[in-house]
């Protein structure tokens, strides 16, 4: 698709919960998988360049391949549980894949490769571990890449592997590590890797390896469950003969092997440089700072960094009078409800360093460029860790919310930077953190959302004070216009968790006088406020069951994780009961007044749709048709239809009875609907929307037909009885299962109604529609285009919505005239995109 028709605003997505997930090039790009993609992340500039999609199965390691001259990385590797290795290579600034290898029969968990030349074409040296308890050899001639050796561990696992060329050579060296507490050192020799050592040491599994070049000596690291870190040095030993060696087997400190190399043998040593003890819980991954060059010479800091489950980095580096190894800088989260880091991966110049968590969260940390031993939490991208399963803007669309099976609704939105230009998107808040996985959501108002998950219960959230006022100051936005919508006087400050809870509590502030100064106490719910006298009375009960407590900061930009797990959370403010069976979607009409509601249901009488008043919560009426779950449902702009698809292959349209109604509130009637007679879908039916205008509505089924309806009659005199809706449009045949579609908010420039189609493979499709006399000729239908491959998204699209307003949220283009409209998408690939589309271009 052209670049000026559609270009990627903002992807969100987390790093995979894998060990060997990340890496950061000397180009100052991190890779990491994401789902079944590559994600590359550019730090400095805060956002997802492009995901690379090509695995069939979740990525579980990713590797770029480092140039000898320190320079940045053209050329990438990866690998998944579809028991494949694919290499990725850059070419006019994009990445495309270069190469496929086949061989291994289980999940591929570790890769590594090299150069073995220092001219181009480059022969290349890759290792592949797999849980088939083997490791693969492949190298690359050309651009032919063959398996040349396969060695086998019998019944163990390798969990990381690392390749080298030992000092002075350009003979290969491989380090393996896994389930026998050893770390085994092989040697290519006459083209086929050779078992020359094990170093033993390590109590528990061996997670972590990498190696590094140090002058003429080359450096290991290995990090295991015991909790230990280990440096091994492996050197040149010229003088070495087996007759020193007989003669001090009992002092001797060395393990030796021999290399034959070009007519000639070179004797080496392995040498336990030190132990580095200081996490407190199972050490997953170790990086080394990464080289430069300075003067044409490469230089290698002697710095070492390690992540472990304790939740902590360390930065370790050899003390310079001494020369013993400590512990320099310490960094982590304290307390809260997650587990550690997976790994960690250090910037080109050594001022960033970087950690991926148990739930895929980034955490970046950046030196102090004034004090060096200073280390601060900075901006990072975030995302959810399962599948996106819907999504909706705020009714002005300054924000995104979404929800996930990770159990997570998230609140993204733009940050605006005095006196910069540059607009990036990030996750401000966490409203919901939930004990089910969440499946459904609607926006009921500027700040009050609903949303359902895999229970029987729709819970109501509302946005407290402080988010209120934070996102003023991270959006630009005027806050006193923003309290305003929310009737801020009212708010809570923030919210809490209970221990064991899954209902938000509100967390309100009050004043106290004493002393004749102002002592501010937070309280949650209808608790009593309690003097810090009680509070260190009782302290000893509270820490047996201890809660997420709300410390209410002021924002300027957006909060790091643990900030947005524990102080971002909004206050629930009611339940609505009434489902048997867990909820699968839900909607709010555009006046904000009514919610619909639908579970899964294998009989009639549990896929009755049921509707809510916003005022008081109660349930106005139910209405009963579908014999199957009810999949989406959607109001018209104008409030007056309801339309609702369903898995039994029908879709029904209901008519609020009146304007003005009694204090029961709003309630509709069958106004028209399909059955398997006049039904033209013959699969399930996953989605609907309405046109801007309230007169026609499109439905998307399994049975890859797209299908626009009308025209509607929402007029005061339209006849209460039945009426019978035809297609409007010819079948339109998008080629696979249609998962979402959408409306566009305003028309194209010829008049034509521009909509977006989703579908089961990942892709998003652009089409424009216009009304004509003939339905059967096709020619109504106009393909726009559709996202390039590393645009869309790697599996099935779950929701698709466009931004109600035109212009670009967070750039001050929403005036009419603008040439944007925005398209949010969700995605069961764990992502979440935001796609700049210009409409004056279709």
């Amino acid at each position: 698709m052209a670049a000026l028709l559609v270009e990627t605003c903002h992807v969100a997505c987390c790093a995979n919960r894998t060990p060997n997930v990340v890496s950061w090039g000397r180009g100052g790009i991190v890779a990491y998988g994401t789902c079944n993609s590559v994600a590359l992340y550019h730090p400095l500039k805060r956002r997802v360049l492009s995901t690379l999609n090509g695995h069939t199965g979740r990525v579980n390691c990713v590797q770029w391949v480092h140039k000898k001259d320190c320079g940045p990385e053209s050329e990438l590797v990866s690998g998944g549980s579809d028991n494949l290795v694919l290499v990725w290579e850059e070419q006019d600034g994009k990445f495309s894949k270069s190469g496929e290898l086949c061989g291994h029969t289980g999940a591929v968990c570790a890769v590594d490769a090299v150069y073995q030349d220092t001219e181009a074409p480059y022969q290349l040296l890759i290792a592949s571990a797999a849980s088939d308890s083997t490791v693969k050899i492949w190298t690359r001639q050309g651009s032919e890449i063959q398996c040349v050796q396969t060695i086998s561990f019998g019944n163990g696992f390798v969990m990381d592997v690392s390749l080298a060329l030992l000092p002075g050579s350009s003979v290969p060296v491989l380090a393996c590590g896994g389930d026998d507490c050893k770390v085994h050192i092989f040697i290519q020799q006459s083209g086929q890797f050779q078992k020359v050592l094990s170093l033993h040491g390590h109590e528990d599994w061996i997670r972590g390896l990498e190696w590094t070049v140090h002058g003429e000596d080359i450096l290991l690291a290995s990090c295991a469950q015991d909790c230990m870190i280990r440096i091994w040095r492996v050197f040149a030993k010229p003088d070495f003969s087996p007759e020193s060696l007989e003669e001090d087997t009992i002092k001797l400190k060395e393990d030796f092997f021999m290399v034959q190399a070009k007519d000639c043998c070179t004797s080496f040593a392995v040498t336990l440089e030190t132990v580095l003890a200081g996490h407190e819980n199972l050490v997953y991954g170790v990086h080394w700072q990464p080289p430069f060059l300075k003067d044409g010479v490469i230089q290698q800091p002697m710095c070492l960094l390690s992540a472990s489950m304790d939740k902590t980095m360390i930065l370790w580096s050899p003390d310079e009078e001494s020369g013993v190894w400590l512990e320099q800088v310490r960094v982590g989260e304290v307390g809260g409800n997650t587990l550690g880091f997976y790994g960690c991966q250090m910037s080109p110049d050594g001022s960033m360093i970087l950690a991926h968590a148990f739930h895929g969260a980034l955490h970046l940390w950046c030196q102090d460029p004034s004090k060096e031993d200073e280390w601060c939490p900075t901006v990072v991208i975030s995302g959810h860790f399962n599948s996106v399963q819907d999504l909706s803007w705020d009714p002005e669309g300054e924000f995104i919310v979404s929800v996930s099976s990770d159990q997570t609704t998230r609140l993204f939105a733009p940050w605006r930077r005095e006196n910069q230009n540059q607009v990036t998107w990030h996750e401000i808040s966490r409203p919901q953190i939930h004990g089910y996985d969440m499946q459904c959501f609607a926006m009921v108002g500027r700040f009050q959302f609903v949303s359902g998950a895999d229970e029987k219960v729709l819970r109501v959230f509302s946005a407290p004070r402080n988010f209120v006022e934070n996102f003023s100051n991270i959006s630009g936005l005027s806050l006193e216009k923003l309290l305003a919508c929310s009737e801020g006087v009212d708010l809570p400050e923030g919210a809490s968790i209970p221990a064991l809870g899954l209902s938000n509590k509100a967390v309100f502030q009050i004043v106290f006088m004493i002393s004749s100064s102002l002592l501010p106490i937070s309280f949650t719910g209808d608790r009593r406020a309690q003097t810090p006298e009680d509070e260190e009375q009782f302290s000893g009960a509270s820490a047996q069951y201890s809660e997420s407590y709300f410390q209410p900061v002021v924002l300027t930009e957006p909060p790091p994780e643990d900030h947005l797990l524990q102080n971002t959370l909004w206050p629930e403010v009611q339940k609505l009961y009434g489902h048997g069976y867990e909820m699968f979607c839900v909607a709010s009409n555009r006046a904000k007044t009514v919610v619909a509601s639908a579970c899964k249901a294998s009989k009639p009488e549990h896929a009755a749709i049921l509707l809510w008043s916003t005022t008081s919560w109660k349930q106005l009426c139910s209405l009963a048709l579908h014999s199957l779950t009810v999949t989406q449902m959607a109001f018209s702009p104008d409030s007056r239809f309801l339309l609702a698809v369903s898995r039994d292959r029908t879709w029904s349209l209901w008519r609020q009875k009146d304007e003005t109604s009694s204090d029961t509130g709003p309630c509709f009637t069958l106004y028209a609907h399909t059955d398997k007679n006049t039904s033209v879908h013959s699969r399930i039916i996953w989605s609907c929307d309405w046109s801007p205008d309230s007169t026609y509505f499109i439905t998307g089924s399994r049975d890859k037909k797209v299908i626009v309806w009308g025209n509607c009659d929402s007029s005061e005199n339209a006849a209460e009885k039945e009426v019978a809706i035809h297609p409007c449009s010819s079948v339109l045949d998008v080629g696979e299962a249609a998962t979402a579609v959408s409306f566009a908010p305003v028309l194209s420039p010829d008049q034509s109604y521009i909509l977006a189609v989703g579908l089961e493979g990942g892709k998003i499709i652009l089409f424009k529609w216009k009304p004509s006399g003939d339905t059967t000729a096709g020619t109504d239908w106009l393909h726009c285009g559709e996202l390039d491959t590393f645009q869309c998204h790697a599996l099935a699209i779950k929701r698709l919505c466009w931004r109600p307003r035109v212009g670009r949220a967070g750039h001050g283009d929403d005036g009419g005239d603008s040439a944007w409209i925005q398209l949010a998408s969700a995605g069961a690939d764990h992502c979440m995109k935001i796609f700049n589309v210009n409409r004056l271009s279709l």
